[in-house]
């Protein structure tokens, strides 16, 4: 940055209309009057020059919020993220949705936990977002069952797909689809996708079953579990989470991975690499799809938007 901006910028980084207004000479009202362009003022040429010029020179860029807000419409988009969601996809795609809506001068607020029709009103009340994202919906994007596109290319009917082809790669046609012990979104999804790739790859429809928090009554209930289906020889976990808590349960009750079952997690938390035996997953990239959700919010042209293939990260327990 030059002399000027390094003297006068404000503690935060961010360069503010008040470091603009001490650069230029004149007063906070009359920066904002030139940079917006306000034509019910009166400034001289000179003074306008001035402003801008400083402006130019400190590298200030408009707050799109609070510009957006004197237009008469908001520049934030909404995101909500249901509780259960965490993962690698959850960041990437945020990461991608953020960086499209900064490249389109709008702002990104997210919001985590379960959200009622009266708490997203009252965001909307305070804020007048420009949209309202639920998080997931373009994942399933082409999830029908007799869809091709979507959901099949390179949605969570693909990734469903992927983690069950991995095990059955391995030799493993007997699976169980370990879930977590709480409403989850897109558990049904899950369901419906993994019995339909089982179809496809002609193995029976894997069993499903709820894995505790709580490490002795996870033990407990996948000890329950393989007594009433001793058949069972892997276990496909809805999530990372999940399927560390089925690693841990099989450990405590004395059984053997990948020697006797074998696990496998997914999203990819980044924790499964510390367990013992580390616990292969899948790994998804979402960045592309938080894009595609930015463009569709701002209504943009959505083309040239694929992203990366889910990919299988090998590891110890399978």
């Amino acid at each position: 940055m030059d002399r000027i901006g390094a003297g006068v910028m404000g503690a935060s980084g961010r360069v503010t209309l008040k470091d603009v207004a001490a650069a230029s000479g004149v007063s906070r009202a009359t920066v904002s009057f030139v940079l917006n362009d306000d034509p019910r003022q009166t400034i001289s040429a000179a003074t306008r020059d001035r402003v801008q010029q400083a402006a130019r020179d400190l590298g200030y860029v408009p707050h799109g919020v609070a510009k957006a807000l004197r237009e008469g419409s908001s520049r934030v988009v909404v995101l909500n993220i249901d509780t259960g969601m965490e993962g690698n996809y959850s960041s990437s795609y945020v990461r991608g949705l953020d960086a499209e809506l900064a490249a389109h001068d709008h702002v990104l607020l997210v919001r985590h936990g379960r959200h009622t029709a009266r708490s997203t009103q009252q965001v909307l009340d305070a804020i007048a977002p420009r949209a309202v994202i639920r998080f997931g919906e373009t994942y399933l994007t082409g999830d029908d069952l007799h869809d091709l596109g979507g959901g099949w290319r390179d949605g969570l009917a693909a990734h469903s797909a992927l983690q069950l082809r991995h095990l059955v790669e391995h030799g493993h046609t007997q699976v169980a689809l370990a879930l977590p012990d709480i409403e989850a979104p897109l558990a049904a999804a899950r369901l419906k996708f993994t019995g339909h790739a089982a179809m496809n790859m002609d193995i029976p429809v894997p069993v499903s079953f709820a894995v505790p928090r709580d490490r002795t009554a996870c033990a407990e209930a996948v000890g329950r579990f393989l007594a009433d289906a001793p058949e069972v020889t892997a276990f496909a976990g809805f999530n990372d989470d999940v399927a560390l808590r089925v690693l841990m349960a099989l450990r405590d009750l004395g059984r053997r991975v990948p020697d006797e079952f074998a696990v496998i997690g997914f999203d990819d938390n980044g924790f499964g690499a510390y367990a013992t035996p580390a616990l292969t997953t899948v790994n998804i990239d979402a960045e592309a799809h938080g894009r595609l959700s930015a463009r569709l919010a701002l209504d943009l042209e959505t083309s040239g938007l694929r992203p990366p293939p889910a990919r299988v990260v090998v590891r110890e327990s399978v």
